[in-house]
């Protein structure tokens, strides 16, 4: 056979070291996929047969201990003969190949939540900085006010479903090498309802929901980050047979400011001086979230030191306090000179002393500072 010749744990697309419960559900999601009733493929039989000997051989303690000392070959000598499956109760079964979920809902009630919307919305940083109300408008499911959900023209009732006989399901019974198994799927005449509207709403063509547009207004909390989702509970879409309403997801998307760069809680600005400014000391404007604010800068400021405002930066999300704003200096440097201006600079190349030029520190050391 083929699985002779390839790695059981290969197979199932585990460690060596893998637990029971990952083992189980490795083979799980394999034979969703490849379950000769559910899948098309040509070969999908002979590599369930394949995942399926993997999985009855490492899901015994015996087999499996066998297996890990001395291989297939091991197998062979202790009598283990493939095709011998013991796969457990039908509910494991159908529960394996179709899964929990359908079949804890099979025969009791078609009752569903609904589905969950999700929109996208641009903002302004200073907007996050300061928390907005944005309107938007979305589209969903509602429940049908005319037949209020139960599909059936006002005055008449729904009867019970013929094809299911109410339970809101159907099975279909299929043979294979491993025997018999038994697959259940909600019922395509009533939708898993097990009632179905002999006389339809008008208004809703028997869904029991009806497309509506709705305004809402999300609050956008203030230190939002760009990419973070709010959360607005019952705003999705209606669920049938009286489910619960879904849930509405606010993407917020944060556009960038080019006078700022936002880190973390931080906010960080640059201002350009010339050299006579950064000679002399200057007081110049610089731009925060709040508006322009006036700094002044000592005489011999030098590139690269960062101003810090403490507070000036972004509040913190749904907590107290805000971050820093901080400022790069840059010293502009003349690039192209006149006679004159070079003549003059010549000049105050001639009276300075080391004494011009001392460093008080070094950039990696503002920078330091500055980190901290």
């Amino acid at each position: 056979m083929a699985t002779a010749e390839r790695d059981y744990y290969e197979l199932l697309g585990v460690a060596r070291a893998a637990t029971e419960d990952e083992i189980k559900k490795a083979f799980r999601k394999l034979a969703r996929e490849l379950h000769p009733d559910v899948s098309d493929e040509p070969d999908a039989q002979a590599r369930f047969r394949e995942v399926a000997e993997a999985y009855e051989v490492l899901s015994k303690p015996d087999t499996r201990k066998l297996y890990d000392q001395y291989g297939h070959a091991g197998l062979k000598r202790g009598g283990y003969t493939p095709g011998d499956f013991d796969f457990g109760n039908l509910g494991d079964i159908f529960s394996a190949f179709f899964g929990d979920d359908l079949l804890g809902r099979a025969g009791r009630s078609a009752t569903t939540r609904g589905g969950d919307l999700a929109l996208a919305v641009e903002i302004e940083l200073a907007e996050a900085y300061s928390g907005i109300t944005r309107r938007v408008e979305i589209e969903v499911a509602q429940t049908c006010e005319r037949c209020a959900g139960d599909g059936a023209e006002p005055g008449t009732t729904p009867i019970t479903c013929g094809t299911c006989a109410g339970a809101g399901r159907v099975q279909q019974v299929s043979r294979s090498v491993f025997g018999e198994f038994v697959r259940a799927q909600a019922c395509p005449t009533c939708s898993g309802t097990g009632r179905v509207a002999e006389t339809p709403c008008l208004e809703c063509a028997a869904a029991g929901r009806t497309m509506r547009e709705k305004t809402l207004d999300v609050e956008i909390p203030a230190g939002i980050h760009s990419g973070q989702q709010i959360r607005i509970r019952g705003e999705g879409h209606a669920g049938t047979q009286g489910g619960p309403t879904g849930d509405l997801y606010v993407e917020v998307h944060v556009r960038r400011d080019e006078r700022f760069e936002r880190d973390g809680n931080d906010i960080l600005a640059s201002v350009d001086l010339t050299i006579v400014q950064a000679a002399l000391g200057a007081k110049l404007s610089v731009p925060t979230l709040e508006g322009e604010t006036e700094l002044e800068f000592e005489p011999g400021t030098q590139p690269g030191e960062v101003r810090v405002l403490k507070g000036k930066g972004m509040p913190a999300l749904q907590r107290y306090g805000h971050g820093d704003l901080r400022v790069l200096v840059n010293v502009a440097v003349p690039r192209k000179l006149n006679d004159e201006q070079r003549k003059l600079l010549e000049q105050f190349d001639g009276h300075t002393t080391e004494d011009t030029y001392r460093r008080d520190e070094t950039f990696f050391e503002k920078l330091r500072s500055a980190l901290r």
